[in-house]
């Protein structure tokens, strides 16, 4: 099944990392899914560490550049290689950021490709998207 689902991150401040509103984008059974919100203080406790491997990914971005808004989706990596030259697939989150340069406020969409970190194997980050992207939510 393709999993098209992915989790939009704002932050309303670049470089202020605790306050942001993460919005999960999927469909449901039904095939539609209304727009849910949720704010810093609304991410339940036990996710509160892979919203962490996230923003960890973020600090990354190489200065002047501040994250604004992050797309996470959910896809596959290459975990390891084997002497045979078998791989294992694992899952992944990968993350797209749209970051605003601090003085030009020019503006760059930066992906995997320019920051292997922006993939994050955790699987706390994994359960973390699975998390905000089922159909049913309690």
């Amino acid at each position: 099944m393709m999993n098209d689902a992915e989790i939009q991150i704002q932050f309303p401040k670049p470089g202020t990392w605790q306050e942001f509103t993460l919005t999960p984008i999927y469909q449901d059974k039904g095939g539609y899914r209304p727009p849910a919100r949720y704010t810093q203080d609304e991410i339940p406790a036990e996710q509160a560490p892979a919203m962490q491997a996230v923003v960890a990914a973020l600090v990354g971005l190489a200065e002047p550049w501040q994250a604004v808004q992050v797309w996470a989706r959910l896809g596959k990596d290459v975990l390891t290689l084997a002497e045979d030259g078998a791989y294992t697939m694992i899952d992944a989150v990968s993350l797209t950021v749209e970051a605003v340069h601090a003085e030009t406020k020019g503006r760059r969409i930066f992906t995997v490709s320019d920051y292997p970190a922006f993939i994050i194997t955790d699987p706390a980050a994994v359960e973390f998207f699975k998390f905000f992207t089922k159909d049913e939510r309690v």
